[in-house]
């Protein structure tokens, strides 16, 4: 069983930054996965990016792509998401989850969610 709990969230004003974190009690083996999706109101969750907990290999989704950043600490059991450049359009509620083995784009074949942090950009 592993429980996640994201944090680092809040209100920015656009071009601004954020880290978010994930922060995993219990045990990630090597072959774990981790990702981070995301949410606004009236749209599907979305894929961001992730990240191998043994090799630390990183995928990132189309919107992610030259701002965001998906890093690892594997002494602290955390996982962490730099947003950089935010746009009014990353605001969103954002996920960390996990499974075993592939990463994947699709929310629904990961095992463990966190409950999100609200992430709002202002123009």
């Amino acid at each position: 069983q592993v429980q996640l709990v994201e944090s680092g969230g809040g209100l920015v004003q656009a071009g601004g930054s954020l880290r978010l974190s994930c922060a995993a009690s219990g045990r990630l083996y090597n072959n774990y996965c981790l990702a981070w999706f995301r949410q606004a109101p009236g749209k599907e969750r979305g894929f961001v990016g992730s990240i191998t907990w043994g090799g630390g290999s990183t995928a990132y989704g189309d919107s992610a792509k030259d701002r965001f950043t998906i890093s690892r600490d594997n002494a602290k059991n955390t996982v962490y998401l730099q947003v950089n450049s935010l746009k009014p359009e990353d605001t969103a509620v954002y996920y960390c989850a996990t499974k075993i083995i592939t990463c994947s784009l699709r929310a629904t074949i990961y095992n463990y969610w966190g409950r999100g942090t609200q992430v709002t950009v202002s123009s």
